[in-house]
């Protein structure tokens, strides 16, 4: 569903009033994040998609890798995992759905959660994903909204994952031009990059999912109240994306995270092309980090990512004095 429809959706809708929920739905955060007692605080989260790409396995452990990521993205470590299932018994073969199921139980058990039970439906197309509880202490939670003025922002996996799903799909691209590349990427989960950022006085972070490079900035830049500068020539991108946005293809939630960003402060200063302007709508899954550090820590973070196996991580922009909004250089 796109961001428009859902915000408009929710709209109206009154948020709890409880002292121990210390993360809701006011910031469109990655999670929620209810404090238990002084020392414990509990992330939960679910997110399910349809498949990326034909190939079960592969499914399952992207799906997975994008549901356990809200909880790295709020600072903490996922305890538990359940699965959530919709699919075609009638029309697949069950095969099918043991390979997806055994993709997301590998990185649960990589994540070092536990895969503890879950909830199945016949379905007319396949769905999977996780709903995953999460720990953290509860002044240590991190959340999109906590970026400073003078601030870097740092990326950790490439953006273009969108494009080149659907280019398989179409038939513009065979599925092996992405199974090197591409989906390890996906599928690696972000945790070694949140272990890694929280020894740099991480301030704030989200990771890039459905709505573009651009919808997840406007969230930092409205939590900041602040403005995000972003360096285009600075973004990385997967091989082939830019080449399928010129021959025609988009994704079904370009349109909407296009508008959703064209209701707020966005100054293009960059010369783009319309289709590198694509780029920056492009839905991601399972995208990386976005990390929000002071700026002398920068330089530091990004060597010990390369150095932790990170390594298309890079400083993209930063946190500006003046009111919320983007601008593209």
């Amino acid at each position: 569903m796109g961001p428009t429809d859902l915000s408009d959706a929710l709209a109206g809708l009154t948020p709890p009033d409880d002292p121990n929920l210390l993360v809701g739905i006011e910031t469109s955060d990655d999670a929620a994040v209810y404090r238990l007692n002084d020392g414990v605080a509990m992330i939960n989260t679910v997110d399910f998609i349809t498949p990326p790409v034909d190939d079960p396995y592969w499914f399952g452990q992207i799906a997975a890798a994008n549901a356990i990521s809200d909880v790295y993205s709020m600072g903490g470590r996922p305890v538990t995992a359940l699965n959530v299932v919709m699919f075609p018994s009638k029309r697949l073969d069950m095969g099918y759905l043991k390979e997806i199921l055994r993709g997301g139980h590998d990185k649960v058990e990589e994540a070092g959660a536990c895969l503890v039970g879950g909830h199945t439906v016949d379905d007319e197309e396949p769905k999977y994903g996780l709903c995953v509880n999460g720990a953290v202490h509860p002044e240590r939670v991190l959340t999109n909204a906590g970026s400073l003025p003078g601030d870097a922002l740092i990326l950790t996996k490439p953006l273009g994952s969108g494009v080149l799903f659907n280019a398989v799909r179409s038939k513009k691209i065979p599925l092996k031009e992405i199974e090197q590349e591409l989906l390890p990427s996906l599928a690696a989960l972000n945790g070694t990059a949140m272990e890694t950022a929280l020894r740099f006085s991480l301030r704030a972070c989200t990771d890039i999912t459905g709505f573009g490079i651009l919808g997840h900035l406007l969230e930092v830049a409205h939590g900041a109240k602040a403005r995000v500068l972003l360096n285009y020539r600075a973004l990385p991108f997967y091989a082939g994306a830019l080449e399928m946005y010129k021959k025609g293809e988009t994704t079904g939630s370009n349109k909407a995270n296009r508008a959703l960003v064209a209701r707020h402060d966005l100054k293009m200063h960059a010369s783009l092309s319309k289709h590198e302007e694509e780029l920056l709508y492009d839905p991601q899954t399972s995208g990386g980090l976005l990390l929000s550090v002071p700026k002398e820590r920068a330089e530091s973070l990004v060597t010990a990512l390369h150095k932790n196996g990170v390594y298309a991580a890079v400083c993209i922009g930063e946190v500006l004095d003046g009111p919320a909004g983007i601008i593209v250089e």
